[in-house]
């Protein structure tokens, strides 16, 4: 750990600035990486899974941890999209004139070095790797042991990608070593890592706060809700509410729980099953429905990511109602009305609280691309430095730079002119 963390460190302190040519070589050198080298990536996952099977580990998860190539034409462009966006999110603020002769702006500088923990999803080491590095940060990369083979391979890509473009030797540091004791070890090195971006289950964010002093931009749970009011379509909230389950039912802005006003929540469920999607839907015991293939919500059920195609539905008296059980269960990640009721809209956007809020639409839109702000690394359920997708910007902070053109400060606040 020692020798990772000072590779690390010198290649943060000797990196280019953001907005280095090299930089954008890199971007396109992963990509060509990615491009030769696939089956060799699908070769380490595949031993991956198969270890996974012998486990004993259930097909959703084996879902999450399996590639194909399906997965590479989105990973490609997305080292193409970080390429493009990389002129605007690394330039300086325009100069604004300020006290005497003096020009103030803004100049992007890397957070430094990043520390991604996070679970199962072995294209997050892409992401990871891509997005960090693009605008200067060095980045340690520890994914889950399940995908231990995938992420050396995918690792040993990103730095020869890094080491084409002519960046610094450690600029990309991936740990497959299994070991907590490892990252219990890393979590108290405040003076070698700048920021903790942890992306996994509520209780790695929780254990990653509490463990560290470390900053933490956090990526948390996504126990998330839709409220449908009672002036709704019931048929257009069932659109809404399979959407923002069924297009990636383990992702962390997919749906877990519709709250829907108790006047009209048996048409809800109707038209729910009247989709024919398959997925497993979990009914408060107030809208059972007799001889349809359902099964019975638990409070247990309640503030809890099923992880799954489970899709759970409760009645409620109202929209205090329904806040107060967000503000109880809800993961403050991606909450979402369907309302005719204007009213009724800017109440729920008054008094609910998440990085996002959907009005109309399914929870799925909550992302950096479909929002139109380019690659995300995360989702940050925090609130401080930044909240919601976690762009290319946010791996930026600055510095003031100060053009003063002989201004002085005396005694009368005077210039030298």
């Amino acid at each position: 750990m020692t020798e990772i963390l000072a590779a690390t460190s010198a290649a943060r302190d000797t990196a280019p600035a953001p907005g280095d040519e090299r930089y954008d070589s890199y971007c396109t050198e992963l990509a060509r990486q990615l491009t030769a080298n696939w089956d060799a990536v699908l070769a380490a996952n595949a031993e991956d899974i198969a270890l996974a099977r012998q486990r004993g580990l259930g097909e959703p998860l084996i879902d999450r941890l399996q590639l194909g190539y399906q997965h590479l034409a989105p990973l490609l462009e997305l080292a193409e999209q970080t390429r493009k966006a990389l002129p605007a999110v690394t330039a300086s603020s325009p100069g604004t004139p300020a006290f005497g002769q003096s020009v103030v702006r803004r100049k992007p500088k890397p957070l430094g070095v990043l520390l991604m923990i996070y679970e199962a999803r072995p294209t997050v080491t892409v992401e990871g790797a891509l997005l960090a590095v693009a605008v200067g940060n060095a980045v340690i990369l520890r994914g889950g042991s399940e995908i231990a083979a995938t992420n050396a391979k995918l690792g040993e890509l990103a730095a020869n990608a890094a080491r084409a473009a002519g960046l610094p030797e450690g600029m990309v540091s991936v740990l497959t070593d299994g070991d907590r004791r490892l990252v219990r070890e890393l979590l108290k090195r405040h003076d070698a890592i700048d920021a903790l971006i942890p992306r996994g289950s509520a209780s790695l964010i929780d254990y990653c706060r509490t463990a560290s002093t470390i900053p933490v931009i956090a990526s948390g749970g996504g126990v998330n809700h839709l409220y449908v009011d009672s002036s709704a379509d019931p048929a257009v909230a069932a659109r809404i509410a399979v959407d923002s389950k069924l297009t990636e039912p383990t992702a962390c802005n997919t749906l877990e729980m519709v709250l829907a006003h108790q006047d009209i929540a048996a048409q809800v469920v109707t038209e729910l099953l009247a989709l024919g999607e398959e997925f497993e839907l979990r009914l408060d015991p107030a809208l059972l429905v007799p001889g349809e293939q359902v099964s019975e919500l638990s409070a247990r059920d309640d503030g809890r990511e099923f992880l799954d195609r489970s899709l759970g539905v409760r009645p409620v008296a109202d929209l205090a109602q329904a806040t107060a059980h967000i503000r109880q269960h809800g993961s403050k990640h991606t909450e979402g009305i369907v309302s005719e009721d204007p009213l009724v809209v800017q109440e729920f956007l008054d008094t609910v609280d998440a990085a996002a809020l959907v009005v109309n639409g399914s929870l799925r839109l909550h992302d950096g691309p479909t929002m139109g702000l380019g690659p995300e690394i995360s989702i940050s359920t925090g609130r401080l430095h930044t909240r919601g997708p976690v762009d290319l910007s946010a791996l930026l902070t600055y510095s003031w730079v100060i053009e003063g053109h002989g201004t002085v400060r005396g005694k009368e606040r005077g210039s030298a002119s």
